[in-house]
């Protein structure tokens, strides 16, 4: 009897801890590649509206402390625009609005433009920002970003398209 309780105890055979911590390896690592595979694209679009938020603050801080080093004026560029309209920011003349159908809040005409590039040659941007490419391709002429300066003279900069999130803008 002893010999055969003996004998079912060696044909028993469970897993090792080794064989465990594999399996539960391998499982992980397939999940991680399963998670990564559905959705990269979510991550990147969000990645490109962190990059929209944080320029849009960048324009905006700009443009304050342009006004500040200046006595309370704004730049040229920027005291010349309507109180309301909202301005493509970049070098666009004529063809400003050219991608209101990408836009969260669409420029107000062909020729709303602002060039900021002052603010880049007093120091107060490293270079006027360009977007990353979403639904629409952005460039130095159309960035992208917008202007609107209220009556009350306070700006509101915004992401012209915005991927993940409601809408990207900064007003102060």
């Amino acid at each position: 009897m002893i010999n055969k309780i003996k004998n079912l105890k060696d044909s028993e055979q469970g897993f090792t801890l080794l064989e465990l911590l594999i399996v539960i390896v391998i499982i992980a690592i397939l999940a991680g590649i399963v998670f990564v595979a559905l959705d990269p694209a979510t991550r990147f679009r969000d990645a490109r509206d962190a990059r929209r938020s944080s320029d849009v603050t960048q324009v905006l801080h700009a443009a304050k402390i342009d006004q500040v080093d200046n006595g309370g004026d704004y730049d040229a560029a920027i005291t010349a625009l309507i109180a309301g309209n909202v301005y493509m920011i970049g070098t666009c003349t004529t063809t400003c609005n050219v991608n209101n159908t990408n836009c969260d809040v669409n420029v107000t005409s062909a020729t709303s433009g602002v060039d900021l590039t002052t603010l880049v040659t007093q120091g107060y941007l490293g270079a006027v920002p360009v977007s990353p490419n979403g639904l629409a391709t952005w460039d130095a002429v159309t960035t992208g970003y917008t202007l609107t300066k209220n009556a009350n003279g306070t700006l509101t900069v915004g992401a012209c398209e915005s991927e993940n999130t409601t809408a990207i803008s900064a007003v102060r």
